[in-house]
């Protein structure tokens, strides 16, 4: 439901923030001043021994200096506690004594309905669950004990029995006043084509009760007791409440359990995630016998930064798990990935616990394999790369694949990795040698820039004498260059600090002191900075934290002549000129890793001669665009169309000699 404007604001200003949080940390008294409302505590969000946690009660607002997590109390839930952003609302709600705002009409109806529907699936829980007691549920208590399931584990999980009659349930429930159209909408039964009554659509099964995480009954699975029938497992049809592909099995004690420091463990069906529970394993859910979904994938992500996805140890279960890597590579992030686990051939986690016990699980999961493992198998498993047209038909699927990870770090590091394994199949590589002119090569000097470097006798220009780089060394000196002027416009406008935060964080400073000096400018930002802020106040606010870092900025010549920096009243400028810097030091880092990459990947099929003239392609393609940058200071740093110009190199084959 939506919320009206102010409503928020309202909630913010009558709960105390630390309050919220106070139920999760224990507060550092030296460090905390709480009659200003100013607390720090060791974080809640990863492990350490400092209290890096900052809560500023005035502003609402906590911030970790260490993790970087941030945000209000809202959040605070959401993260902690694993909730939705109504539910946090609604508690907070409660806790301030505020009334929810009444949803529209239309809303209300449906939300009335879906009401209605709920209390129809409980009370199909019950019949259910008397059923598996009486005499017809009797060859389905022998199954379950069978399946080591104790009565206590079937009452924990709600487990029942539907008769084998065709309308057992249907007459249930009308005994009960229930009308046609709720028990028809809650999926329970179908209208029969041949104008008789309706007939219940699970009949002789085991019934697991799939609930949302607000604990509501949605759905129903029911494992089939005859051998022949057609569907082994039969879900609940899609209704109102129900929707399979955003819905997990177990998901609420599994979300609680998460929430505990418990892993978040993904099985393939309902039995499997009962033996993990029973054996301890309380973060466990399934997808309902489907392939997991996208919208799965987001709800498994908030339970656990890092599900571990336990895949049978057969064929299919391998196959589950390579689907699963194309629909996951486009959506992981820093801190948010998979992990398979893959256990012995014919067995399922129900299987492993009934016959080894809960060790052998453990150390299962212990043993769970980043995706990048996977997606190598895949691409590696049953191929014969004995020749360097089947390596480079490698080398392009790889690349293909990669290109499908949205996150320009997590690219770089599965390119990394990939490279390591690859070396492993191939082989260690000769040491890369440089081109010294004259047609010969010499190894490698410790420190030169880049892979390959551009031949040592070229004199430099005159364009760069006179630039800005040639007073700075070392690879990196133009983005230190960069690094340097975003830290000084931040430090001249600390009221920009804000809006561009995120990519602040981002930015991973290598400068000498950056990083320290970035650190110390979001640590004043978030530490009672006033609004409207005068740069020399926000100057003494930063310098204990940043130390001689600062001074070397701020004596910096470019420094000192940058219009933004020279110009405190001038905030367009500075947020015009803030945005440019950081957009192109993010472009160039991305080009460059790029290029690196693709040159790299080649350089163990191509001879030297080859490695030299795809070394000076993108060489040229670099000072081409450097020499733009540098004419129009326009941001002309199309990262695509460098990279696409590049494979275009790379396919064709441009540094083979055409014959004519």
């Amino acid at each position: 439901m939506s919320l009206p404007t102010g409503f928020l604001d309202e909630l913010r200003t009558r709960v105390t923030l630390s309050r919220i949080v106070g139920r999760k940390v224990a507060w550092d008294q030296r460090k905390s001043n709480q009659a200003k409302g100013d607390l720090w505590a060791p974080c809640p969000f990863h492990q350490e021994k400092s209290a890096s946690f900052h809560v500023d009660d005035r502003k609402g607002y906590y911030y970790c200096f260490g993790c970087h997590a941030k945000g209000d109390a809202v959040t605070f839930l959401r993260e902690s506690e694993n909730m939705s952003f109504m539910e946090a609302v609604e508690l907070l709600a409660r806790e301030a004594g505020l009334q929810m705002p009444a949803a529209d009409p239309r809303a209300a109806e449906r939300s009335d309905h879906r009401t209605e529907l709920a209390k129809v699936m409980e009370e199909a829980v019950k019949f259910y669950r008397l059923q598996l007691k009486t005499a017809a549920g009797a060859a389905a208590r022998t199954y379950l004990a069978g399946r080591k399931l104790t009565e206590a584990g079937c009452d924990r999980f709600e487990i029942g029995f539907a008769t084998d009659g065709w309308q057992g349930l249907w007459d249930h429930l009308k005994a009960k006043g229930i009308a046609d159209d709720l028990i028809l909408g809650a999926g329970l039964a179908k209208a029969s084509t041949k104008g008789k009554a309706p007939y219940d659509v699970f009949r002789n099964r085991i019934m697991f009760p799939i609930r949302d995480a607000r604990g509501r009954c949605t759905a129903f699975g029911g494992r089939a007791m005859d051998p022949a029938d057609n569907a082994k497992y039969l879900n609940s049809p899609e209704t109102d409440l129900f929707d399979k592909g955003r819905s997990l099995y177990n998901h609420g004690p599994a979300r609680e359990a998460c929430a505990k420091g418990k892993p978040l463990i993904v099985a393939e069906g309902y039995m499997d995630v009962i033996a993990l529970a029973e054996a301890g394993f309380t973060g466990a859910v399934a997808p309902l016998g489907t392939a997991i979904t996208e919208d799965q994938l987001r709800l498994m992500w908030r339970l656990s930064p890092e599900p571990l996805i336990m895949l049978d140890g057969d064929t299919a279960g391998i196959r589950a798990a390579l689907r699963l890597i194309d629909l996951a590579l486009p959506m992981v992030e820093a801190g948010q990935a998979l992990r398979f686990v893959i256990l012995p051939e014919g067995m399922d986690p129900d299987d492993l616990i009934r016959t080894r016990g809960a060790a052998a699980m453990q150390a299962a999961l212990d043993a769970a394999e980043p995706m990048v493992n996977l997606l190598w198998r895949r691409e590696t498993d049953g191929k014969v790369l004995d020749s360097p047209e089947r390596k480079a038909a490698l080398d392009k699927n790889l690349r293909s694949v990669l290109k499908r990870i949205t996150d320009p770090s997590i690219r770089a590091h599965y390119g990394d990795e990939i490279k390591r394994l690859r070396e492993g199949l191939f082989g260690t590589r000769p040491p890369a040698r440089a081109y010294v002119g004259g047609g010969g090569f010499e190894p490698r000097r410790q420190g030169a820039r880049g892979k390959f470097g551009p031949p040592a006798n070229l004199p430099p220009t005159p364009a760069t004498r006179s630039s800005l780089l040639a007073n700075a060394t070392g690879a990196g000196a133009e983005e230190e260059l960069r690094e340097a002027m975003i830290l000084a416009i931040c430090l001249t406008h600390p009221n920009l600090i804000a809006p561009f935060e995120s990519q602040l964080e981002r930015m991973h400073p290598t400068g000498p002191g950056h990083q320290g000096l970035r650190d110390a400018l979001l640590w004043a930002a978030h530490d009672g900075m006033p609004a409207d802020c005068p740069p020399a106040v926000f100057r003494r606010m930063v310098e204990p934290r940043a130390g001689e870092a600062l001074e070397r900025l701020m004596a910096l010549t470019h420094i000192q002549i940058a219009p933004p920096v020279r110009n405190h009243q001038d905030h367009d400028l500075a947020r015009m000129c803030l945005a440019e810097e950081l957009a192109k030091l993010e472009a160039r880092r991305g080009v460059r890793a790029e290029i690196e990459d693709a040159m790299e990947d080649l350089s163990g099929l191509a001879d030297e001669g080859v490695t030299w003239r795809l070394s000076q392609a993108a060489a040229a393609s670099h000072l081409a665009d450097r020499s733009k940058l540098d004419d129009t200071s326009d941001m002309g740093e199309d990262r695509a169309a460098l990279s696409a110009g590049l494979q275009r190199l790379i396919d064709g084959a441009v540094w083979e000699k055409k014959r004519h």
